[in-house]
């Protein structure tokens, strides 16, 4: 996906879905929630390249997985 879309438009494609990726449930079960896309869009420099929206839906995401408080 990456190689196809590059790495901001990957990202927000994984944010538009309405379910949870592979990826992240993966990460999940791993304990590596860290780094999910999720957590990386949320920091800088990326944070600057998505909306509040899907900014909200990554922290969304992390909250409901146990990742944030």
């Amino acid at each position: 996906m990456v190689h196809e879309r590059g790495g901001i438009q990957a990202a927000k494609d994984l944010l538009h879905s309405p379910h949870y990726p592979e990826g992240l449930t993966t990460l999940w079960e791993c304990g590596c929630l860290d780094i999910s896309v999720e957590a990386l869009v949320l920091k800088e420099p990326l944070r600057q390249f998505f909306t509040d929206e899907e900014l909200a839906v990554a922290e969304k995401r992390l909250r409901d997985l146990g990742h944030l408080k």
